[in-house]
C-alpha cells in the first residue's frame, strides 16, 4: 500500500545553474513516429536539414509509443495493439529492419476464482531503466498498470506494488474514467542517479514517487489543482497530462496537468503553478512538455483550447508553441513558419520531443499527421512529413 510518510529528499537545488553550451560534434538523429495506422522512422542528416522516411512500420495497427534504447542505440520496443494480436510489444535489435513479439507482453496478474480481473487494453507508455541497468524497461498500460522487464522487453512482469494495491485502484477510477480513450499509466521516469528512485503520473491518479525500486510509493500532488467543484483531496479527480524531469538537474521537475502548468523543486513537495504567466487568451491547458536536456529554466509546452466542452484543437486555429528560459516566470510564443489560420489539429501528450544538440532542436506531431520540427530551439519550424495517421507519440535519438 502507497506509503504515508514521504521518502527522505535528495540533495536538491531551487535551480540549478546554466550548464555549458554543448560541445559535441553533431550526430545521426532518427526521430520515431507512432501513429493510429503505424510508425515511422524519419533519419536526418548531421544538420537536421534533410529526412528520410523509413516506413510504414505495422501498418495498419495502433502504435501508441516507439522507444529507441539509448544504452545501445539499436534496440527499439513498439507498444502496438492489433487487429490479431491484441495489445503487445515488439522488439527490433536492428533499428527496425526486423521485428519479433515479445514471448510475455505486460498482462495484470490472473484474478482469484470468480473475481472480476482487470485486461490490458494497450501498453501506452514505455522507458528504458537506468543506465547501470542494462536490460531494463518499464511500461505503463491502460488501463493504470505499471510493469517492468528485466531482459530487454521479452518478458514483462506486473508490479503488485502497484497493479494489486486497493488504494492505487481506487484512485485509478472505472474504466470509464479518464481520458476518451481510456485512462492511462505514463511519464514513467527513472533518476539519471539513482536506479531505485522512480515517479510515474496517472490519468487520473495523481503523480507518484518511489525510492525502493517501486516497492513502495508516496503521492506527490500538493499544489496541483483539479477542474472546479471536485474535492483536491481524493486522487482520483487528479489529471497529470505528463510529466518531464530535467536531465541537466534531476531535482526539477515540469507537469502539463489538466488544470496548468506546474514546476516541482525537490526536496520540495509543492508544485508551483507556472502557467498564470501565459497569456490568458491562449490560457495553459495542454497536454505535451519538453525540458532542456541542459538548462534546467529552459522548457516548452504547445497549448490547446480547454474551452467549455474542451474541443482539443489549437486555440483559435492558430497553433504556437510556447518558451519558458526563466523556469515559468514568462512565456515567449514561438510560431514562426507554423501556420497562421485555420489549422485545428492539437498535439497529444507523447507527441513533442527535443534532441540533444546545441541548439536544441524541437519536433512535434499533430493529430492532422503533420511532422514538425525546429534547429533553433523553436525560433522557426518547418514541416518535414505530412499526410501521415494522426500522430500519437514523438521520440528523438541520436545514433552511433
Amino acid at each position: 500500500m502507497p506509503s504515508a510518510s514521504r521518502p527522505p529528499s535528495k540533495a536538491a537545488r531551487p535551480g540549478a545553474k546554466r550548464s555549458p553550451r554543448s560541445t559535441k560534434p553533431p550526430r545521426r538523429l532518427v526521430v520515431l513516429v507512432a501513429t493510429r495506422k503505424g510508425a515511422w522512422l524519419f533519419h536526418g542528416d548531421a544538420r537536421r536539414k534533410s529526412w528520410r522516411a523509413d516506413g510504414p512500420h505495422f501498418l495498419g495497427h495502433t502504435v501508441s509509443h516507439l522507444v529507441l534504447d539509448p544504452r545501445d542505440g539499436r534496440t527499439l520496443l513498439a507498444a502496438a495493439k492489433t487487429g490479431h494480436l491484441g495489445p503487445t510489444i515488439f522488439r527490433s535489435t536492428n533499428l527496425g529492419r526486423s521485428w519479433q513479439e515479445a514471448a510475455q507482453p505486460p498482462a495484470f496478474a490472473k484474478a482469484a476464482d470468480g473475481a472480476a480481473g482487470r485486461a490490458v487494453d494497450h501498453t501506452f507508455w514505455l522507458t528504458p531503466g537506468h543506465p547501470g541497468e542494462r536490460d531494463t524497461w518499464y511500461a505503463g498500460t491502460s488501463p493504470q498498470g505499471l510493469f517492468r522487464s528485466e531482459d530487454g522487453g521479452v518478458r514483462w512482469t506486473p508490479l503488485p506494488s502497484v497493479n494489486d494495491d486497493p488504494q492505487f485502484l481506487e484512485w485509478m477510477g472505472s474504466v470509464q474514467d479518464g481520458t476518451p480513450d481510456g485512462p492511462k499509466l505514463h511519464s514513467i521516469i527513472v533518476d539519471p542517479r539513482d536506479a531505485a528512485h522512480l515517479y510515474f503520473a496517472m490519468s487520473s491518479g495523481g503523480v507518484h514517487e518511489s525510492i525502493d525500486g517501486g516497492e513502495t510509493w508516496t503521492t506527490l500532488v500538493e499544489g496541483l489543482e483539479v477542474v472546479e467543484g471536485f474535492d483536491v483531496k481524493t486522487l482520483t479527480f487528479h489529471d497529470p497530462h505528463v510529466v518531464r524531469l530535467c536531465p541537466g538537474n534531476p531535482d526539477r521537475l515540469y507537469q502539463q496537468n489538466h488544470c496548468g502548468i506546474y514546476r516541482l523543486d525537490r526536496p520540495g513537495h509543492t508544485w508551483q503553478r507556472i502557467g498564470r504567466a501565459m497569456p490568458k487568451r491562449v490560457g495553459d491547458v495542454g497536454f505535451t512538455l519538453v525540458a532542456h536536456p541542459r538548462d534546467d529554466r529552459v522548457a516548452w509546452v504547445m497549448p490547446m483550447d480547454g474551452s467549455d466542452v474542451w474541443p482539443r484543437t489549437s486555440p483559435n486555429g492558430k497553433p504556437a508553441v510556447y518558451g519558458t528560459r526563466n523556469a515559468g516566470r514568462s512565456w515567449q510564443r514561438l510560431d514562426a513558419g507554423l501556420p497562421e489560420a485555420q489549422a485545428w489539429w492539437t498535439v497529444k501528450r507523447q507527441a513533442m520531443a527535443g534532441d540533444a544538440e546545441d541548439p536544441v532542436g524541437l519536433y512535434f506531431g499533430t493529430t492532422s499527421g503533420e511532422l514538425w520540427t525546429s534547429r533553433d530551439e523553436g525560433a522557426k519550424w518547418s514541416c518535414i512529413a505530412r499526410h501521415l495517421p494522426e500522430i500519437y507519440a514523438v521520440e528523438v535519438a541520436a545514433l552511433p
